[in-house]
């Protein structure tokens, strides 16, 4: 069992001019990431554009997590695939790689019923003895673990210890701890919603854009927490931010913001390209409103 709280950031790979995951790089910047006060380290998830890697970049990528800061925060490895064989068999690796957690996604592509997202969950997670987080991201993945099923999952699965709930829908969280109360910590899954999530009992961040801004990401969990004044003004500056984690081309806005304080660069694996014209103008605006105004 991990301590499941606190910002726990969904990191970006960061890609060479080849387009191979940048290591020397890798370890910097999670070492910033927890300087600064993040409580654990996300791989390979959707941020960090894991269904472009292969098994062997997964695991190259965890090991150079785990020897950066494996022994100060837990290394949590994303397990998505297509099948349940190979997502058990991820767990499996992840585990000998030195991760501490799992974070266990649906399958990818297929959008099964509750009988079969069940038993894959179940599959997974009882693959090895790691602590294990339920990701239900419905918009993106097209598969939602209602309230009701996150609860006959933590009755089943014993070494499931905490939720990422991204469905957007902020009332999920109080449904799920209603039923649950303190069983399964419950993380916020999409960056603009954080605060209002733990108003309503979240004791956890998946964050996405404390890749770029890990300083104020921990400041605002931590004035949302203790009821900080502070809180209100800092949250109304990062929001514009923030809300690039809500869009379908998160992955290149957030290493956007990233270049622009010089921690990353906006290389992607295609299909996906960097964003130009119009939309970069627009978005660099964003960026650069913020950063001017960044107190």
């Amino acid at each position: 069992m991990i301590n499941w709280t606190g910002v726990m950031p969904a990191i970006t790979t960061c890609f060479d001019e080849h387009l191979e995951i940048d290591h020397e790089f890798t370890a910097k910047h999670v070492t910033w990431l927890v300087d600064n006060g993040c409580t654990g380290i996300v791989t390979n998830g959707s941020l960090g554009e894991g269904g472009t890697l292969s098994l062997k970049e997964k695991r190259a990528l965890w090991s150079t997590c785990v020897d950066a800061v494996g022994d100060r925060v837990p290394v949590i490895a994303a397990i998505a695939s297509m099948t349940t064989a190979d997502a058990c068999e991820q767990a499996k690796d992840a585990r000998d790689s030195g991760c501490a957690a799992l974070m266990v996604l649906p399958p990818y592509i297929y959008r099964g019923d509750w009988r079969e997202m069940r038993t894959h969950v179940e599959a997974v997670c009882r693959a090895t003895e790691l602590s294990c987080m339920l990701y239900n991201n419905p918009v993106a993945y097209g598969t939602d673990f209602l309230p009701e099923q996150v609860a006959e999952l933590a009755d089943s699965i014993l070494n499931l210890h905490a939720i990422k709930e991204s469905s957007t829908d902020v009332r999920r969280v109080t449904a799920i701890k209603s039923l649950l109360s303190d069983r399964l910590a419950i993380f916020v899954g999409v960056d603009d919603a954080i605060v209002e999530g733990i108003a309503a009992g979240a004791v956890g961040w998946i964050a996405g854009l404390v890749n770029a801004m890990p300083k104020e990401s921990v400041d605002l969990f931590n004035f949302a927490m203790n009821d900080d004044p502070r809180c209100d003004e800092l949250y109304s500056w990062f929001l514009p931010l923030l809300r690039l984690d809500t869009v379908p081309k998160f992955v290149q806005l957030i290493k956007l913001v990233q270049e622009r304080v010089g921690w990353g660069n906006t290389r992607v694996r295609p299909p996906r390209m960097p964003i130009a014209g119009d939309e970069l103008d627009a978005t660099l605006k964003v960026i650069d409103h913020a950063l001017q105004n960044r107190s």
